[in-house]
């Protein structure tokens, strides 16, 4: 695991609460996202805990640095800030998951044994406004990056294999269906797909 903040105290409680599981190991700490990026070529780890806001590279364009140079990279935000603006921005970026630091140590040690499975995971306040997002009304037409998404699935591929060939992660295919289902007035993956080939969205 690599725990990237930029206050030490942070990282050294991170640290404390995570070893105390004998199943996890920290394998190194970045005060900010281009030392993770730095650290995470020389070294690759199953799990990386990364703050949002830091100097030199924030939170989400390291995100986007670590997942072009590995799109299996599980990325677990864990920061103070739940706007919408930087919830939706990790994630769209291509984070596993978004915890808050009030997350209880439990909760905490749960959650980062699920990104290392390639479990998506929100803490509750963050989920709400997810959900918040994902339902207002979407209009207007299909975003490029929708449709791209929409036509690997029309080719037969997995959230996972889409994910790959776009260097998003699972989380973010997902939450472009949803926007596409809204946009399209369907429900699930074959009826968007076959309203797009009657809208000719594919050619």
């Amino acid at each position: 695991m690599l725990i990237v903040d930029d206050h030490p105290v942070v990282r050294d409680g991170l640290r404390g609460v995570l070893e105390r599981d004998p199943d996890f190991t920290v394998i190194g700490e970045a005060g900010d996202g281009a030392e993770a990026v730095e650290l995470y070529e020389r070294q690759s780890a199953d799990v990386v805990l990364m703050d949002l806001r830091m100097p030199r590279m924030g939170g989400v364009e390291a995100i986007k640095r670590l997942l072009r140079g590995d799109p299996e990279a599980r990325i677990l935000v864990l920061t103070t800030y739940d706007t919408d603006s930087d919830v939706m921005g990790a994630l769209a970026a291509g984070a596993t998951g978004y915890l808050l630091k009030d997350t209880p140590r439990e909760e905490l040690t749960r959650a980062v044994r699920s990104a290392s499975s390639g479990q998506s995971v929100l803490s509750p306040a963050v989920t709400g406004r997810v959900l918040g997002q994902v339902r207002k009304p979407t209009q207007g037409p299909l975003s490029d990056r929708e449709l791209q998404v929409l036509r690997l699935i029309a080719d037969g591929a997995t959230n996972r294999q889409a994910a790959a060939a776009l260097f998003i992660s699972q989380a973010t295919v997902k939450t472009h269906l949803l926007h596409v289902y809204e946009k399209l007035g369907v429900k699930d993956r074959a009826a968007a797909v076959s309203e797009a080939h009657k809208r000719h969205l594919f050619q």
